[in-house]
């Protein structure tokens, strides 16, 4: 399922010898990965701290979703963008907790990525202690060769064209879950060092597993077909156990809990979100990414979920991803 490692390797280390395989390789595209990695530091390290540093709670703002803003998403939010926003690797941000491009500004240069990102996944849980994590999504610009500021398209890319993905999730340890299109190495934090560290390589997730993660506050709201699907989940007769219910409520941490573990991942649409909830491209694009370099499937219902084209910057569709024989169980109900 998974390799795990008994030699130390940096995430630095791992990323220059990634880079050493690709003959053309500039470097460009590893300083930017070590640019991502410093704000995640940085993130981690005020997460843990959070409660002394008096940026728990709300701001006085909402969002382009008309949500209250927290002020832990503002602060990660703002040190993505000033991680990213100099290094000349990107012509183009976009950021759940912003409307419109987050231009590069004028006096940098502009690169040929892109890099789309939700700063703090999971808000809810911010104040009761419960995992967290940023996610990001990088695509080449349509013109590698521009050097122009990115435009609108360079943004709606479907997520097949991602040539990188992956979360930092902070938890009881902070991970870092990442792919560039040829497996999902996991690294793991050690705040004494500075350093994360690889932990799994080429990791691996089950092809089933009796769980599922949903929230079902929302049962009424459905389709009777994720209803149907939900009361056979919890059946249970001489040929088949009821299925463990893991619902945290962050969809990174979900995510990672069914990436480890092997399960189904349902946020469907209801008839409060006909669309669905969770946003594509900063969401759905990058952990689908990384589900299916594990071996899983990420589908909306009827479309795989990477070869969806974005409509707009915060465009949401409903999912079902996980663990290969668990999404195409579901598909049996949908269908």
């Amino acid at each position: 399922m998974s390799n795990s490692i008994n030699k130390l390797i940096t995430i630095e280390r791992h990323i220059a010898e990634n880079e050493a395989v690709y003959n053309e390789a500039t470097g460009e595209f590893s300083r930017l990965l070590r640019d991502l990695t410093l704000a995640m530091r940085v993130i981690s390290r005020e997460v843990r701290r959070a409660g002394l540093n008096d940026i728990l709670g709300e701001t006085e703002k909402e969002n382009v979703h008309g949500e209250q803003v927290k002020k832990l998403d503002e602060f990660a939010h703002n040190i993505v963008r000033r991680a990213m926003n100099h290094g000349g690797h990107l012509c183009a941000m976009a950021s759940e907790e912003a409307d419109g491009i987050i231009p590069i500004p004028d006096v940098y240069e502009c690169g040929k990525y892109v890099l789309l990102f939700d700063p703090l996944d999971g808000s809810s849980n911010i104040e009761v202690n419960v995992s967290i994590g940023t996610i990001f999504s990088v695509y080449q610009r349509i013109d590698a060769d521009a050097t122009t500021p990115g435009k609108m398209n360079d943004l709606l890319q479907p997520g097949f064209k991602q040539v990188a993905a992956g979360y930092c999730l902070y938890g009881s340890c902070t991970n870092l879950v990442y792919t560039t299109g040829a497996g999902v190495n996991i690294f793991t934090f050690d705040p004494t060092l500075g350093e994360f560290f690889l932990t799994k390589e080429n990791h691996r997730m089950p092809e089933f597993s009796p769980q599922y993660s949903i929230n079902e506050g929302y049962y009424n709201r459905w389709d009777e077909s994720i209803r149907k699907f939900v009361n056979y989940a919890k059946s249970e007769d001489d040929n088949k156990s009821a299925y463990g219910l893991r619902y945290i409520g962050t969809a990174v941490a979900d995510i990672h809990r069914i990436l480890l573990h092997g399960g189904l991942f349902l946020y469907p649409a209801d008839t409060k979100n006909p669309e669905g909830k969770l946003r594509l491209l900063y969401e759905l694009n990058p952990l689908g990414m990384l589900v299916e370099q594990a071996g899983g499937l990420a589908t909306d219902g009827s479309q795989r979920i990477l070869e969806i084209q974005p409509e707009t910057i915060h465009q949401r569709r409903p999912v079902f991803m996980g663990s290969k024989d668990n999404v195409n169980e579901v598909l049996k109900f949908l269908s």
